[in-house]
């Protein structure tokens, strides 16, 4: 390893200055994308291979029993920052193992900066095409076409009918395209419903629109109007340690037993938001379904995600956040993972993941294999080995929208801005992720101030099998909690004004609004999920 660690620059600064004539960073990354997706897909570096590792193609238990996950990817638990962590560091030595392109680094997209506010995803990521050396070439950072067919062999149940293969040659897709064609019923779908927008420019549009429409959504916070993603990635970065910060199992575990006390946001709740946002998913700000019902992106689910370039761009930012809160808490050396946490373990999270399938029962830690990525040395990755990106991986981060947060001395002057009167806390449970095919949004609105409000979104970010996973067993259950704002007047909104939405791929599930919320243990009313106030 150089004595001299690389820098992950952001890509908006890479794009700023290729426009203004300094193309070789971002003309050497071009190339060592397009490198990567050339090889044959049987190549341990090729973009097929290594794009593959998070979900599909399965492998393993998982390839034909949904009570196993058959990708590698680590989501809901404490390894899911130092899991992906790895994942950057494989793809990104694959990258420089391109001739020529020995010293590429990963950028990261920078989501909470004012050019992803305003206009969406950096175009290096959207046009079509390059020139580079006098040759255009199509840009390999828009999309994946495909070198092999991937195969659902999941077993179809009369709730879950999905089939997610994909065959050779299919093309990645995102907002406000869909890219279902596992069966004759979906290709019929959504050829229908792609036919509607066969104009990549204006596509590009929709998808940059919807983005920066997510990225600049705001929600009331202790009196204050608040960019809705913007505070999530604020607030996880003052998670107390890092078994709260890492996953949303955890953060949502504390949450629950203590819903009057502080609201703890994890790293993988924002990171949620994004995926969803480029995968399909409007803001639903106004309360309405979506604008472009149909749209199923790749990064939408857990099982191609990882096959579109743009969820390393993405996760490259994940990572940056993680480090700024380790830079934040003091955590760059050490920190440490509570073994009694639901997020140390599968029963409450996703099902074992890897080629053979985990122990259900193991307990998640510093020393658990980070599979299948392996050190220099031939042995396994663990979070132990990945803590330090400096010390231990040879990277460091240039500057980046929320450098601001990184330093320990600014905790308080961030934090009282925070403080304000804050009024009651809404917990949404007893969704059934069952019943329920991919990813969707739990929203929640109020009136406020005589002014029907929207108060917020939890993104659950899922896969199109889940009905038998084996955390299911125990764990079917979605939940979300909002802290609720209070009048101008710091009194407390009402109760009978609470609607809750719940915007599936197909529909939007309601629970109007309300005089008989249930209070802290009241009965359990039979209604398609439940509202509690405390």
């Amino acid at each position: 390893m150089s004595s001299t660690p690389r820098v992950r620059r952001s890509l908006s600064d890479i794009q700023y200055d290729y426009d203004h004539g300094k193309k070789d960073e971002l003309e050497a990354l071009i190339l060592a994308w397009k490198g990567i997706k050339d090889l044959p897909a049987s190549h341990p570096n090729s973009f097929f291979s290594i794009g593959g590792l998070h979900g599909e193609p399965f492998r393993g238990k998982g390839k034909t029993d949904a009570k196993w996950w058959g990708g590698y990817c680590q989501h809901g638990t404490v390894l899911f920052p130092s899991w992906h962590r790895a994942y950057l560091w494989r793809l990104e030595e694959a990258l420089r193992s391109i001739p020529g392109c020995s010293n590429v680094t990963l950028p990261f997209w920078d989501e909470c900066s004012e050019h992803s506010r305003e206009n969406g995803l950096p175009s290096a990521l959207t046009q079509e095409s390059f020139v580079i050396n006098g040759q255009k070439i199509d840009n390999p950072l828009r999309s994946f076409v495909f070198p092999q067919a991937i195969t659902d062999e999941l077993p179809v149940t009369p709730d879950n009918p999905i089939i997610y293969s994909k065959p050779e040659g299919y093309e990645t897709v995102r907002y406000p395209l869909s890219g279902l064609v596992g069966t004759d019923a979906d290709r019929a779908a959504t050829a229908l419903h792609n036919d509607q927008f066969k104009d990549p420019k204006k596509n590009t549009t929709y998808l940059n629109e919807n983005v920066s429409t997510w990225l600049s959504g705001k929600i009331k916070i202790g009196g204050k109007w608040r960019g809705e993603v913007f505070s999530r990635f604020e607030n996880c970065l003052d998670a107390p340690d890092y078994t709260l910060f890492s996953n949303t199992t955890s953060a949502g575990a504390k949450n629950k037993a203590d819903p009057t006390g502080a609201h703890h946001v994890s790293l993988e709740e924002p990171h949620n938001f994004m995926h969803l946002a480029v995968g399909g998913f409007d803001y639903p700000n106004a309360g309405d379904s979506s604008a472009i019902p149909g749209a199923n992106g790749d990064m939408g689910e857990n099982e191609t995600a990882g096959l579109d370039p743009v969820f390393f761009f993405h996760h490259c930012f994940i990572d940056y956040v993680f480090w700024t809160w380790q830079r934040r808490q003091g955590a760059t050396d050490e920190f440490s993972i509570d073994p009694t946490d639901p997020g140390a373990g599968y029963k409450d999270a996703q099902p074992p993941a890897g080629d053979a399938g985990r122990d259900p029962d193991a307990i998640l830690g510093l020393d658990t294999s980070l599979d299948p990525f392996v050190k220099a040395d031939g042995k396994a990755f663990t979070t132990r080995d990945c803590i330090n990106i400096e010390k231990q991986l040879g990277y460091v981060y240039g500057k980046g929208s929320l450098d601001a947060y990184a330093q320990p001395a600014k905790q308080l002057l961030f934090k009282a801005e925070a403080v304000q009167s804050a009024g009651k806390t809404l917990r949404v449970s007893r969704i059934n992720r069952a019943k329920i095919r991919g990813s969707f949004l739990i929203s929640a609105y109020a009136e406020v101030d005589g002014k029907r409000e929207y108060l917020g979104t939890q993104p659950v970010l899922s896969r199109w099998h889940v009905e038998g996973c084996m955390n299911c067993q125990t764990h079917l259950e979605a939940t979300a909690t909002f802290k609720l704002p209070l009048n101008a007047d710091n009194s407390a909104i009402e109760d009978s004004s609470i609607e809750v939405q719940v915007q599936t791929r197909d529909k939007v599930l309601k629970r109007p609004k309300t005089a008989d919320l249930l209070s802290t243990g009241n009965a359990v009313a039979d209604t398609p999920f439940q509202l509690e106030t405390y």
